[in-house]
């Protein structure tokens, strides 16, 4: 098979009426779990076989033709960070420089307007009421309700949803002594009238690939917590803490982020609060779930490769990837060095915008760090001449459901804002899935190799032993060459920004599938489930972009998930 030769990006047409040629993903590789999986696992770990089997999977599915073995005229560009640019913003309060991240937080809630309507206003009587940071702060402030009184339901619900009626697997660890006794400090503080933010006493659950005192970070492993010392809270965690947050635990997540689904044979595998027998999504499977399930308003995950949009979305709530370099990965597992970061799970986008105000990095001199803009939201003013970019063949690469509800959602912002959809070519976005897949796979072998080399091969997960087994096949000519994809992909957004404001897809391809029995112990290889999820992700984490994902304008699927606590609730 011949390999590609790239025409240089700057004489590559982006309008809509482009010649460039749209690849839907075509993953030639069967969904296996259990024995199969296992059988898998044995032939490509056998020395010579092993390596022609990952041989052919990498040619089969384009790795060799697209990225490998391609001629690229580009230089390779090695990180995803951005210069900064001031353009001028609609609706945005500029917060002062240096303030401490209670002050941002105050900042934040400034910017709100004085009440919003539920969540889900207009939906169904049966749709859950989702309690904001601010509702909780009022009641607390009012007295209706302690956080230690909250604290106490919180510990009730995840006992009951771990058990074996439900077995949610939404936590891989939590200690009921440290959250009632952070409850109670912060019980103490609004009795006394000094509450040290609005996040005082909120709930905020941490994926278990961020350090948070006084629980190992496991990222999803039997042996990562053992191998590596948690001795500090990660940067995004200390920043919470100082706002009086209450951090609620450690969330389950696919086993060292090398899936999609959130299906983990060490911790158990996440279900969805919406219905208990699918997937949640991953790899911040158990933080999108608990705030679906209305175990706490905010979460924190990572994203990588969508880690954090994709449960988000399977689990109908809120996920946000700040831009790269907003938040300090300072305490999170070096995974993904270029691609990845924290973010925010949470129950609506007000939530989110005042966990992000929580946790931006401002460590760095005023003077290298991009101004703080946060939205205005209680402006009466509609934000105006927004032009949303659209490439069709990638947009409607989902499934009808999908595709059909965020037409609907373009359609109402047009109609209601005026907002314009404008088409466009985005070329090469399989050649970027698949040099995005390089580029995470060779970082996180890399990574992880100090431990790897001394590793039992059995205390891994049957299918993350595939994933790293084909991670550890990229070359450096691959990897390399993914870098020069990449200044093309930078070269191409770029372009396509200076006449639109926002790109704009489904999240995934597809809708929470099925969780079968038989990957339950062993993990599972669905890699077409898994490009579907993937889809629109890639560009987020590969060129450092903002990305959030929000529920859908048809409000006929906003309905309470099976699973669901009101915290709030009187007694």
């Amino acid at each position: 098979m011949a390999a590609k030769v790239y025409k240089p990006a700057a004489e590559v047409n982006l309008g809509p009426d482009s010649d460039e040629f749209y690849i839907s993903p075509n993953v030639k590789a069967p969904r296996v779990a259990g024995l199969l999986v296992k059988i898998f696992v044995w032939i490509l770990e056998m020395p010579i076989i092993g390596s022609m089997v990952l041989y052919i999977l990498k040619k089969d599915n384009l790795i060799n033709k697209l990225v490998q073995d391609a001629e690229i005229p580009e230089p390779p560009l090695f990180t995803s960070t951005h210069s900064w640019e001031d353009i001028p913003e609609q609706n945005v309060c500029l917060t002062k420089p240096d303030l401490s991240p209670p002050e941002r937080v105050q900042e934040a809630v400034s910017c709100l307007p004085a009440s919003l309507e539920s969540t889900l206003a207009g939906s169904p009587p049966s749709s859950p009421k989702r309690w904001t940071i601010r509702d909780f702060n009022r009641a607390y402030s009012s007295g209706e309700v302690t956080p230690v009184q909250v604290a106490k339901r919180f510990l009730a619900a995840v006992k009951e949803c771990s058990g074996p009626g439900l077995n949610m697997a939404f936590f891989i660890s939590y200690s009921p002594e440290d959250i009632i006794r952070q409850a109670e400090e912060s019980t103490l503080r609004y009795q006394r009238g000094t509450p040290l933010s609005a996040m005082d006493g909120i709930l905020v659950a941490v994926k278990d690939e961020i350090d948070c005192l006084p629980y190992p970070t496991t990222g999803g492993t039997r042996w990562l917590g053992r191998a590596r010392a948690c001795a500090a809270d990660a940067a995004v965690v200390a920043q919470l803490r100082a706002c009086g947050a209450v951090l609620a635990g450690k969330t389950n997540m696919h086993e060292l982020g090398a899936g999609t689904s959130g299906i983990n044979p060490h911790h158990g595998s996440t279900r969805n609060p919406h219905n208990p027998g699918r997937v949640s999504g991953g790899s911040s499977s158990g933080s999108a779930a608990a705030v679906c399930a209305g175990l706490c308003p905010v979460a924190l995950g990572v994203d990588g490769g969508g880690s954090v949009r994709m449960p988000a979305a399977l689990c109908g709530v809120v996920g946000f990837k700040p831009t790269a370099g907003r938040l300090s990965n300072a305490g999170v597992l070096p995974l993904n060095w270029t691609v990845g970061m924290p973010g925010i799970l949470a129950g609506t986008v007000e939530d989110a915008a005042v966990a992000y105000s929580a946790i931006v990095d401002q460590s760095q001199p005023s003077y290298l760090r991009p101004e703080l803009n946060l939205p205005l939201l209680k402006s009466s003013l509609s934000i105006k001449n927004i032009k949303l970019a659209k490439y069709a063949k990638w947009f409607n690469d989902s499934s009808e459901d999908i595709r059909s509800c965020c037409d609907k959602s373009l359609q109402m912002l047009h109609a209601h804002y005026g907002w314009e959809t404008l088409d466009v070519t985005i070329p090469e976005i399989e050649e970027m899935r698949l040099a995005h897949y390089v580029t995470i796979g060779s970082e996180c072998t890399a990574s992880l190799a100090k431990y790897l080399d001394k590793l039992k091969r059995s205390e891994i997960g049957w299918d993350v032993r595939v994933a790293l087994g084909v991670y550890g096949s990229f070359s450096s000519r691959a990897y390399l060459n993914s870098q020069r994809l990449r200044n093309r992909q930078m070269y191409f957004h770029k372009e396509i920004f200076k006449t639109a404001d926002v790109i704009v897809s489904p999240m995934t391809g597809v809708t929470a599938y099925k969780l079968q029995d038989d990957a339950l112990k062993s993990g599972e290889l669905d890699y077409i489930n898994g490009a579907a999820l993937v889809r629109y992700s890639i560009a987020g984490n590969f060129l450092g972009l903002p990305a959030i994902t929000v529920m859908e304008a048809c409000k006929k699927h906003y309905k309470k998930p099976e699973v669901f606590y009101d915290l709030l609730k009187k007694d």
